[in-house]
Order: C-alpha cells, then sequence, then structure tokens
C-alpha cells in the first residue's frame, strides 16, 4: 500500500475559514493564515485552500490573504476558487500556490484543462469535483455546490483527466460536514475509472473512518477533512500514529 497522505482543507470566505453541512450554514472559524500555520507545523501532508464563494460572485480569488497565508506554510498548498482562465492559474501560482485547484471554471470552459496542463504540467491541475445524488445518479455541481450542472459525475472526471487532471479532489455533497463517513460508494466509482490520484473529502468524523476509507479503497491516496481538523476533534500526528499502529502507512 503507497503511502497516504492526510490534508487540512482551509474553505475561505470574505478572508475567515468557514465551516458548515452539506455545503451549508457556514460558521466562523478562525484566521487562514494562523490555522495554516498550525497544520504545516502539525503533521499535514499538504494543504488546500478554496475560496469557496469566489466563482459564485464572478469575481477572482483574494490574493493578499493568499500570499500571507503562502507564506506560512512549509507544506505543498493547492488553491482553488474562481479559476476560469490559465491568466488565473499564473496569478495564483506566482502568490504561492504549488497546485491549482478548477471546478466551476472547467465546467465553463471544459479547455481550461488542457490549456493549464500544457502551460504548467499535469502535476500542477487538480480537478475538485462537488457531487451529489440526484435520482440515484452521481451529478456535478458547480459555484461552491450551488448549481446543479445536470453533467454524470464519472464521465465529467474521466473526460477531465484524459485532458490533463493530474490529480482529483472529490468532495461528497451528501456527505460534508455529517461525519458518519467518506462516501465510498462514490469513490469507489471514481477510483475504477481513472488512474491518478484521487483525494477522498467530506465525511470524516473520526480516525477510524480514514482507516476505513484507506483499507476499503486501497487506490484512494489521500484524506481530506476540515471541521474535525479545525475543532481540535482529531490530532494530525495522533491520527498519523493510529494509521501506522492499524497497517497503513502514514508520512511522519
Amino acid at each position: 500500500m503507497i503511502t497516504k497522505r492526510i490534508i487540512p482543507c482551509l474553505d475561505v470566505k470574505d478572508g475567515r475559514v468557514v465551516k458548515g453541512v452539506n455545503f451549508q450554514g457556514l460558521g466562523d472559524v478562525a484566521s487562514p493564515v494562523e490555522l495554516a500555520k498550525h497544520y504545516s507545523s502539525g503533521g499535514a501532508d499538504e494543504l488546500v485552500f478554496y475560496d469557496i464563494t469566489a466563482s459564485a460572485e464572478g469575481r477572482k480569488l483574494f490574493t493578499d490573504i493568499l500570499c500571507e497565508t503562502a507564506r506560512s506554510v512549509f507544506i505543498p498548498l493547492t488553491v482553488g476558487g474562481g479559476i476560469r482562465t490559465t491568466a488565473d492559474f499564473e496569478r495564483v501560482l506566482a502568490c504561492g500556490a504549488d497546485k491549482v485547484s478548477v471546478n466551476s471554471g472547467a465546467i465553463a470552459d471544459p479547455s481550461l484543462i488542457g490549456k493549464a496542463a500544457k502551460l504548467y504540467g499535469d502535476q500542477c491541475v487538480v480537478l475538485s469535483v462537488d457531487v451529489k445524488r440526484v435520482d440515484g445518479v452521481f451529478r456535478v455541481f458547480a459555484k461552491g455546490g450551488r448549481e446543479n450542472t445536470g453533467m454524470e459525475a464519472i464521465s465529467w472526471i474521466r473526460r477531465c483527466v484524459e485532458d490533463g487532471a493530474g490529480e482529483l479532489v472529490v468532495n461528497s455533497i451528501d456527505t460534508d460536514g455529517v461525519k458518519n463517513g467518506f462516501d465510498l460508494e462514490m469513490l469507489a466509482a471514481v477510483c475504477d475509472a481513472v488512474s491518478v490520484p484521487v483525494i477522498a473529502s467530506g465525511g470524516a468524523g473520526n480516525m477510524d473512518h480514514f482507516i476505513e476509507l484507506f483499507r476499503t479503497l486501497p487506490k484512494v491516496d489521500a484524506g481530506l477533512a476540515a471541521s474535525i481538523f479545525h475543532f481540535g476533534e482529531v490530532d494530525i500526528r495522533d491520527l498519523k500514529d493510529y494509521m501506522a499502529k492499524n497497517g497503513i502507512p502514514a508520512r511522519r
């Protein structure tokens, strides 16, 4: 089994980290800069920074708070929100991001992934997909989970990987913030469809959920979570120790 990554996620709105349930009812958590410092020194393998309202509000991602956050961390940083053009990729990378996550921008312009991959390399292009069951079908949602695109999720993911997305963050809206475990059914369908690294997001409530994730789906490369880390319910170093005791390799 390959070494598994543990990745905290900073959902940023108006310059503050927020968290909700099923993408709704967002509440204030903390400063992204302070949380980023905490995770960078606390055992996180990578960090994801989403400006979660940039696409819905039709604006560019906040660069000032991003630059300050990037300066505060010494682990890989993936950034998303309001990424609509290759110029947005350039701007975010110039702020200190290592990888750029695109969601609504790729839905609006499917050629964006291929263009960005040619310019910056597949490893820099992360497809973030917000997925929700609609009448038993996995559907892609846009604009921070606000808009049902009508697209079937697995075929969309496969297409984007073929175009050059080098990594996937798969966000389950159904399990987001519920803390009953990752969406294993949906993640299994994704892992069967692609060969690039898959990051599971949405549903972690305790350390056993990560054990269940990696044991059930060894193809999943990383587990991403927010509230359980933000509110101190799970310490990342303790989680990695627990994973090691359960035979799941983690970066130390």
